[in-house]
């Protein structure tokens, strides 16, 4: 009976704390699967209108890149981002604050293998395609980023900017 008083009272600190909400391994933010807004905004919905906007991964003249690497957004605006990965290696899009993702960057250099399945990130093979809705609901400047050990160190990476 004391055992379970002292678990109780251990979850209950975690959870008041915000220990409990970000998933192991990952930056505040960055959750599996957590349909919360964040500072950058939340996860849209794919039934509700969307301005699409292309971005295509790439590797050129010994450069990591996406094309468009700088984005204006309206701040309410939902995105439907079409990804495409036009490289020879894998890439993946990660949304979020810069710190955010300057902090996932250094979980991703001790796990290079991880896999997302946050509605915010989205990993591709070569020549394979996909998506992100999102919605931005607030204004500021925000990042995108491949976050696979070395990629984003050469220069692949992009601003967001929700005015």
């Amino acid at each position: 009976m004391k055992l379970r008083h002292i678990f109780a009272s251990v979850l209950a600190f975690a959870v008041m704390s915000g220990a409990a909400s970000a998933a192991p391994g990952h930056a505040p933010g960055q959750g599996h699967g957590q349909p919360e807004e964040k500072a950058y905004g939340k996860p849209g919905d794919p039934k509700k209108p969307a301005r699409i906007v292309q971005i295509v991964m790439r590797e050129s003249d010994g450069k990591m890149l996406f094309l468009p690497d700088q984005i204006r957004i309206r701040k309410g605006e939902q995105i439907r981002f079409q990804l495409r990965n036009n490289g020879q290696q894998d890439h993946e899009i990660v949304l979020a604050t810069l710190a955010e993702n300057m902090e996932h960057m250094k979980e991703m250099a001790k796990n290079p293998d991880m896999e997302h399945d946050d509605p915010n990130a989205k990993r591709l093979k070569p020549k394979g395609s996909g998506e992100i809705v999102w919605q931005f609901t607030k204004a500021g400047t925000f990042d995108f980023s491949c976050l696979i050990p070395g990629h984003r160190e050469s220069g692949m990476f992009g601003t967001i900017v929700v005015e």
